[in-house]
């Protein structure tokens, strides 16, 4: 069985330690690709960095997250232009709206927002996004550039049935973490009548640690048991959540 994990902060500090086995895991339980979100400039190197030493299995998205969108927002914006300029990138991405944290730079997110959509249109290039407390106003603002073409993943879902169904009717996917195993999880329901081929695995490590390893530091091994809740909510063989699921990732993202 082969796993695509959509989404990992690899580069991230707590993962710094024993990182080599950390992939080495991963790996071993068959997740051979890792696909990075960018966060902001302070962790732009380490990323590329990552990337460069293990080009077979860590592959970096550009972007710039909604929880970095402060009073410096267009030197990070400008920064994430040149480095589309620069070279190619797999998707943009972590872009979106974050209203739990902060709401001081609303304007400003949902402008940095719009603005890399667009670059990901222009370059035909899918968009990962993160949406927090802000589903119903992510999706309005989605809308207009997915009627052009826009595809891409909403990360870690854990919306509603209507929210779920809203999203794939514009051509997205869902991704789906550690969330879907946690008792009483609303997104399991949510997720039940969604076709397989809108859904896409994801870890979001270090974060978000799936059941049995909820509080501990997230890794890309550990999205197997991502995997097996899906295939029980779905009632269908492992092996099918990774063929169908591996082969979302590839089409959103473009991988051979």
């Amino acid at each position: 069985m082969r796993f695509i994990d959509t989404h990992a902060h690899l580069y991230s500090s707590p993962l710094n330690v024993n990182r080599e086995l950390i992939i080495q895991n991963a790996i071993n339980n068959g997740i051979d690709t890792i696909i990075m979100p960018a966060i902001d400039s302070d962790t732009l190197e380490s990323m590329l960095e990552l990337e460069a030493a293990y080009p077979n299995n860590c592959i970096a998205m550009m972007g710039l997250h909604p929880c970095s969108v402060k009073d410096n927002v267009q030197q990070e914006l400008d920064i994430v232009e040149a480095q589309l300029k620069k070279r190619k990138f797999i998707a943009i991405g972590e872009i979106g709206l974050d209203y739990y944290w902060d709401k001081t730079f609303i304007q400003q997110q949902i402008e940095a927002f719009t603005i890399q959509m667009q670059w990901a249109l222009e370059k035909q290039l899918p968009i990962v996004i993160h949406t927090r407390n802000a589903m119903g106003e992510t999706i309005e603002a989605v809308k207009p550039f997915a009627k052009k073409g826009l595809r891409g993943i909403f990360h870690c879902f854990s919306g509603s049935q209507e929210s779920a169904q809203q999203i794939i009717s514009m051509g997205f996917h869902l991704g789906l973490g550690g969330v879907l195993t946690y008792k009483n999880a609303a997104v399991a329901e949510a997720i039940k009548e969604i076709p397989m081929s809108h859904l896409v695995l994801e870890t979001d490590a270090p974060y978000l640690s799936p059941v049995p390893y909820r509080g501990k530091t997230n890794e890309p091994a550990f999205m197997i048991e991502v995997a097996k809740k899906l295939a029980e909510i779905k009632n269908i063989p492992l092996q099918e959540v990774a063929a169908i699921t591996t082969n979302n990732a590839k089409e959103v993202f473009g991988i051979e």
